[in-house]
Order: C-alpha cells, then structure tokens, then sequence
C-alpha cells in the first residue's frame, strides 16, 4: 500500500487553469468506512475558498447525501442517480432537476433482460424512495417501499403508499441523511454506491425493525429549476434509475449483455462488485448532467477536473480536461483517465487538490 502522505503517480498538466472539481463518493472521495476524512474536508473547503467549486457527482440518490451534505458550498448541488437528478444540498437535498427513464422503457427493458439473463431481479429508484421485487436481494429498509413485481412497479399508474423517511430504528434516532438500510452508521459492504445487497455480516433485522414516522402531512412536492413540480410521492413520480441484479454472473459479462440486448432502449453502468446494473434513461450519465451543470456557469471542459473508480464514472473522466482514476479503480477507469492518484483510503482526491492549490 502507498503512504497516505505520498503524492499522485501520475500528474497531468491541466490546460487551463482548475475552475471545478468533480468527485464521484463511494471508493473516490469516502474512505471504505464511508466517511470522510478531515484532510479532505479541508482540501474541499481550501478549493472553494480558491474559487474552485466542487461538485459532488455519483450514483447514490438524494436521501444518502447526508454524509457530505455539509462539505459542499457555494452553490450547494450536487448530482445523483448517475445524472438522472441534481440535488440542493442547501434545502434539505431537495431534487431540483431531474433526467427520468420512461417507465415504458423501464418495462421493455425488464423484459429483454428476463429472457437474456433468466434469474435477473429489478428494483425501481424513483424520486420518492426505491422499491423492489420479492426476488431481489433484500438491502432497503424503506417503510414507503413497495415489494411487488417490476411490471406492477414500473406501471404508469403504480402509487406507492404514501410515508415520510424514518427518525428511529428500534428506538434509536437516525441522524440526518442516514440511510435507515445502515441505522448503526454502517455502510453497504463492497463499496456499491446504490442497490447493493447487503452482506450477512450487516443484519439489520429486516424482519423486524420497528420504525417510527413523523406524521404523516400532505403529500408534498419539489419545485424544479424551470418552474416545474417534481413529484416525491403518490403517483406519477419519475424514474431515476432501474436496477437489475444477476446472483451469478460476471459483473462486467452482465453489463456487456444488457448493453447488447437492450442498449437501444436505455443507458447501463455498473458501479457495484457484484453483478447489479444502474440503467437511466437513454444519453442519461453524470457527464451530460456535469456538463450542463459548467455550461450555466460558463465553465469548459478544459477547466474541469474530475475523479472516478467505477464504469459509470467513465463518461464523466472522458470528458473532463483533466481526470484522475483512484488506484483502486477498475481496469476500464484506469485506461480512461488522463491521471492516477493514490486510493480513497489514502485520500487521492485531497492529494491532487492540494497540488492543484499549490500550482
């Protein structure tokens, strides 16, 4: 292992001076134990005080960005669901904007996978919380989800029932931005940023958690940049992404299937060790969302630096100027990227910060 004090390996020269950082989460910014470390707490408010924002840009949704919801500043965004939604940090992670699969290509797909890759189970992320077929692996402890099968989930006129975010756990309060699947401050194993199944060794006792609920008000909804509503409950909320998860197969030979079989109909990453594909809606990924996100600010490509370790960060780190894959990153990740920096564990992303602060 490298020092957690040794310099990046591999530097680049950015072409123009850095005017955004974008930094994916889980195995890029937060160590294993998904924290964050004060070195890179303070690396992330040195470049915003530089002048430099930073934009958070990953898979997780909205309800699990309490863990970084005080690190970003300024404008206060950041983007999840692999660019289907960018989120307020500054308002209670409030949806702002959002990028759906059309719940019609959501089912086409579901029925191109079943018979590509029989034993593939789906969950629905929408914008009000997530739900997912008995089959699938159970990981969630969501008291406003629904467990019925993807085809009634994914149905235009599918309502899940009506609840806000659980406050206790058994009696214990949650903090804010916990994910009530991790109530002891626990994150999923294996470093997925979404939908991953949980390991035995995090028993959450599914079967008999007792959550507490605020009361229960009006249902409400979340006003969108343009003006719009984005609904967070009852009918018609938008899909962010579909799951799809295989308890055998390769993680890279499933996504390569999904492409080929149903490639036309959505966009598939991955982002998980095991075999659990995230599929938005198509051209949907966190390059096209972080690039509309420079254009409103008149930043270029150029002028951006980015970091990733998972295929569904690739997009992201090609378009950058300049990228940094993490030395844990995947394969494809490495290839891709214009630099290299030492792992999450090691802080790779303060590293590079702090040299580009320096320059």
């Amino acid at each position: 292992m490298t020092d957690a004090s040794a310099t990046p390996h591999r530097v680049p020269e950015p072409a123009l001076a850095p005017r955004l950082i974008a930094t994916d989460l889980d195995g890029t910014l937060l160590h294993d134990d998904k924290t964050v470390s004060d070195r890179t707490i303070a690396a992330l408010a040195a470049a915003e005080a530089a002048g430099v924002e930073v934009f958070f840009v990953t898979g997780r949704p909205a309800r699990w960005m309490g863990v970084v919801s005080d690190h970003v500043h300024g404008h206060g965004l950041a983007i999840c669901a692999n660019g289907a939604a960018v989120v307020d940090l500054h308002r209670g992670r409030r949806i702002v904007e959002v990028s759906p699969l059309e719940r019609a290509a959501a089912r086409a797909v579901v029925d191109a996978l079943r018979s590509a890759a029989p034993g593939t189970t789906f969950a629905v992320e929408c914008t009000g919380g997530i739900h997912y077929e008995p089959q699938y692996p159970p990981f969630h402890l969501d008291p406003a989800a629904s467990i019925a099968p993807a085809e009634k989930l994914l149905a235009d006129d599918f309502a899940p029932p009506p609840g806000p975010a659980p406050t206790r756990l058994n009696g214990t309060d949650l903090p804010d931005g916990t994910d009530p699947a991790a109530p002891d401050g626990l994150a999923r194993p294996g470093g997925a940023e979404d939908g991953a199944p949980y390991a035995a060794a995090y028993d959450t006792g599914a079967t008999t958690a007792a959550f507490e609920t605020p009361a229960t008000g009006t249902p409400h909804l979340t006003p969108g940049i343009s003006g719009t509503e984005i609904p967070t409950t009852g009918p018609g909320q938008p899909v962010l992404k579909l799951l799809a998860h295989h308890p055998d197969l390769d993680p890279d030979a499933f996504l390569a299937l999904a492409r080929s079989t149903a490639g036309g109909l959505a966009s598939f990453t991955r982002s998980s060790p095991t075999a659990l594909l995230e599929i938005s809606g198509p051209g949907v990924s966190k390059a096209g969302t972080l690039a509309r996100c420079c254009a409103e600010r008149g930043i270029a490509p150029e002028e951006v630096v980015a970091f990733g370790d998972m295929p569904n960060d690739i997009e992201m780190l090609g378009w950058a100027g300049t990228s940094y894959a993490m030395a844990n990153a995947h394969p494809d990740v490495l290839a891709t990227t214009t630099g290299r920096t030492v792992s999450n564990n090691e802080d790779g992303v303060a590293a590079v910060i702090e040299q580009i602060l320096k320059a």
